[in-house]
């Protein structure tokens, strides 16, 4: 089920998600012209984005990757308002994250550190500032750090977000704990086992319960979170890992998945918070991903299907952005790695705008001119 660099469609540079749109490895080799460090889009917002780094253990519970370690140890990335405007922009990785996520997607050409050079925006360890702000919870793809969803957290909080973003230990190539071990994708061994999906969102579900019940205690700016509105968004099997959240913890008002094959089962009577399915076109009724068409039928509160025409699974990341640093070019006729993230950017605050701050979204009623890549399913979306 793991998938790597599907270098054929030339934009997916992290590991698009087991669990959905199954593909074989493929090799990742570069061509020999990187164009040097990426750059992530500036934030939209009109506040400056502060950013700092949790690590939380919970012991209630062994992980369940690491059959030797008794306690779920969790790395949360924090982004937030700020009012300071200068000072050291977050790394994207770490050099040896980065050097581990090359190596396990097969990219070869390029230094191992590459990724652990792309440019951030956000102000590392900045001062957090605003009150009873939102906060919305972001969870990644199978095998990916919580980084390659860094452009949209970053805007997020730019226009008055707390974001929680989770690295769920063990399920990608690399991730960094308090004491500098580097923790591998374990899960990775057992992605071809029956029912690995289901398992995964249930772990993912636990995950956010205990990061919601943590923050308070364990991050000094939490004070300035309005725990009454509380939202998640989710690529792949991150978006799946929202949909089972909500089900879990009622705390969870609204949720986005982003491309991402859905495994929690909504109750038989139906499920009545703010939903919206994000997708690319493999996930148009009666396409290729059949779980989007049964879950629609179950979701009876404020709901919306939108699929990007010419998206494909990574256009919801940061991994087209990226691209030009490792030397690959887009294909023909995928949508352009700025519009990609301006969409997704654009899509997920209006639905947040409109279920966390009260703020109606007149974008979300129907298409518009702006945009004419976005079809609202199911009624007028066809394959494109």
């Amino acid at each position: 089920m793991r998938h790597l660099l599907a270098v054929a469609a030339g934009l997916a540079v992290l590991a698009a998600s087991a669990c959905s749109a199954p593909a074989p490895p493929r090799s990742a080799a570069p061509s020999p012209t990187p164009t040097g460090p990426a750059t992530l889009p500036a934030p939209t917002g009109d506040q400056p984005v502060g950013t700092t780094a949790l690590y939380l253990k919970d012991a209630s519970r062994p992980d369940p990757w690491n059959l030797d370690v008794d306690a779920r140890e969790l790395k949360v990335t924090l982004w937030y308002p700020t009012k300071q405007r200068d000072g050291q922009r977050a790394p994207y990785m770490t050099p040896k994250e980065s050097e581990l996520t090359l190596r396990s997607l097969g990219i070869t050409g390029v230094p191992d550190d590459t990724l652990s050079k792309t440019r951030t925006n956000a102000i590392k360890d900045a001062e957090p500032a605003g009150r009873k702000l939102p906060l919305v919870v972001l969870s990644p793809g199978f095998t990916k750090p919580m980084s390659t969803l860094t452009s949209l957290a970053e805007d997020l909080a730019s226009r008055g977000y707390v974001v929680a973003g989770i690295d769920h230990t063990y399920e990608s190539y690399a991730t960094t704990l308090s004491d500098g071990r580097v923790a591998e994708c374990l899960a990775c061994d057992s992605d071809a086992d029956p029912g690995f999906g289901t398992g995964v969102v249930q772990g993912r579900a636990a995950d956010v319960s205990f990061v919601l019940d943590q923050l308070p205690s364990q991050w000094d700016g939490s004070n300035r979170i309005d725990r009454s509105r509380i939202a998640m968004a989710g690529q792949s099997i991150g978006g799946a890992g929202a949909m089972a959240a909500m089900v879990k913890d009622s705390r969870v008002r609204a949720g986005i998945d982003m491309d991402g094959t859905t495994y929690a089962r909504i109750p038989k009577s139906g499920f009545s918070r703010p939903f919206m399915f994000l997708g690319s076109p493999q996930h148009i009724p009666g396409g290729r991903d059949t779980s989007w068409d049964r879950d629609w039928k179950l979701l009876t509160g404020w709901k919306r299907w939108i699929v990007l025409s010419g998206a494909e699974h990574q256009s919801f990341t940061d991994g087209p952005l990226l691209v030009g640093a490792l030397g690959i070019k887009p294909a023909y006729g995928i949508l352009p790695a700025a519009r990609a993230a301006e969409l997704t950017r654009t899509y997920v605050a209006a639905f947040l705008d409109q279920h966390l701050k009260s703020q109606r979204q007149p974008l979300m009623d129907k298409p518009s001119s702006r945009y004419p890549e976005v079809k609202f399913c199911p009624e007028a979306c066809g394959q494109s």
